[in-house]
């Protein structure tokens, strides 16, 4: 690769595309089922009860996230991939055992009438829906383990394809179950499992070469030093620390939401809008392994990467921003996603109010990526804490002090939240650059 400082836009753009239609597949998953859901009879039931376990299951899955970063950072042979294939084989059964135990319902209704306030029937909607995506959690740790392999072995198109399959199988699967008459909500849950599990399947058969290549790597310790359990702890928790933390803010959100004004309406849209804004937001989100590979053992790539980054955040921002305040909100939300008059009303506002949102997304992927490029990694977990500490404080204000709409409380508390999490990078990236032209 050529010199960071000889890097051009139309090179970040060409390695950032293929990574950005892997996060767009993924982000067209949610709206899609949204939509189906929304076609089937009670939407407005199985809409909110599919949120709540999707979120619900993200929670669980928070753990096993960083296992792809795990096995493309760790594994360097033979002993190295066996021993971190252990590893990720054991906390991904602990994972499902944990939400096995969740899901007795003593505990179930505990958590999502006592503390939640869901109504009896969104809260059993919920629970057998989340009782479909029991293995989900376990699939996609295992996936991004793989996943980990094929990226080291420089395979990334395979990632994507098996992106594909998931896409393909999850689509195939909603439909059958659409006709067959299943419940919304269990058709949601059905389809993200069965999809995600033959993804695993795929990775795994298309990881095949690369795993063989990598099991011939034995005898040379500084390649394949004999990994412990400790070192993968060591390097493993700190890095899951900052993704349990953050998934754990949708939980906390319908937690809100569920005591705010409207509670089922509000929690029958925010999948939708949630959806709508991830769509724009993962563009941004790809662009943090584009800013690792091009930022350069100095930063020297800084001013490129920013100059790019400020052309995607701007392209995202309008992007939405004419989905947001023009009728094509309409299309979308009732024609595309199929809600009701009633619901494609109730979802305007706070669309509009994260209308920023994939902006910042794009802003904090480059902060990350400079982040992690010094070696600076603290900074993200303190990043993330004031995130979630600001949407608590805004969730609490607009809803138990101001009695306000939950979603609209919840799009409130998300933007605030995410602005905070960029001014404070913004100023410690600011200071650590002046710090080394001082130096």
């Amino acid at each position: 690769m050529e010199k960071k400082s000889d890097i051009t836009l139309k090179q970040i753009f060409l390695f950032w595309l293929p990574l950005a239609s892997t996060w767009i597949m993924m982000a067209a998953e949610l709206p899609y089922i949204s939509a189906v859901i929304a076609r089937l009879t009670e939407a407005e039931f199985n809409l909110a009860a599919f949120g709540v376990a999707y979120n619900l299951a993200v929670l669980f899955e928070s753990p096993i996230i960083m296992l792809m970063s795990s096995s493309l950072k760790l594994v360097k042979g033979r002993r190295s991939y066996l021993k971190l294939r252990q590893f990720s084989v054991v906390l991904n059964v602990a994972i499902t055992l944990l939400m096995a135990l969740f899901l007795i319902p003593p505990i179930f209704n505990f958590v999502t009438k006592d503390l939640i306030g869901l109504p009896d029937r969104i809260a059993h909607l919920t629970h057998i829906s989340t009782a479909i995506l029991l293995f989900w959690p376990a699939a996609i740790g295992m996936r991004r383990f793989y996943q980990g392999i094929l990226i080291r072995a420089n395979s990334t198109r395979k990632v994507a394809y098996g992106t594909l399959v998931r896409l393909l199988s999850m689509s195939g699967s909603a439909i059958v179950l659409y006709y067959l008459g299943m419940p919304g909500a269990y058709t949601g849950a059905t389809a993200l499992t069965f999809g995600v599990i033959l993804e695993t399947l795929a990775t795994r058969m298309m990881a095949g070469q690369a795993i063989k290549n990598t099991l011939k790597t034995t005898g040379d310790e500084r390649k394949d030093p004999n990994l412990r359990y400790r070192e993968i702890l060591k390097f493993y928790i700190p890095l899951s620390l900052t993704t349990i933390v953050s998934l754990a803010v949708p939980f906390i959100v319908i937690f809100f939401v569920g005591q705010g004004r409207f509670p089922i309406e509000s929690l029958a849209v925010l999948p939708v809008v949630n959806g709508l804004v991830f769509m724009f937001r993962s563009m941004g989100l790809s662009f943090q392994e584009v800013g690792i590979a091009f930022m350069g053992d100095k930063n020297e790539g800084y001013g490129i990467l920013k100059k790019f980054a400020s052309m995607l955040g701007m392209g995202v921002f309008v992007s939405m921003a004419i989905i947001a305040f023009t009728p094509l909100s309409h299309i979308w939300f009732h024609h595309i996603s199929g809600l009701s008059l009633d619901l494609t009303g109730f979802s305007k506002v706070p669309t509009q109010i994260m209308v920023i949102i994939p902006l910042l997304s794009v802003w904090i992927s480059f902060q990350r990526a400079y982040t992690i490029n010094s070696k600076r990694t603290i900074l993200l977990s303190n990043a993330t804490f004031i995130e979630v500490g600001m949407i608590v404080a805004v969730l609490i204000v607009t809803i138990s002090f101001m009695d306000m709409i939950g979603a609209i409380a919840a799009a409130l508390a998300y933007l605030v939240g995410r602005l905070f999490s960029n001014l404070y990078l913004h100023y410690s990236i600011r200071n650590h650059r002046q710090g080394l032209i001082r130096g």
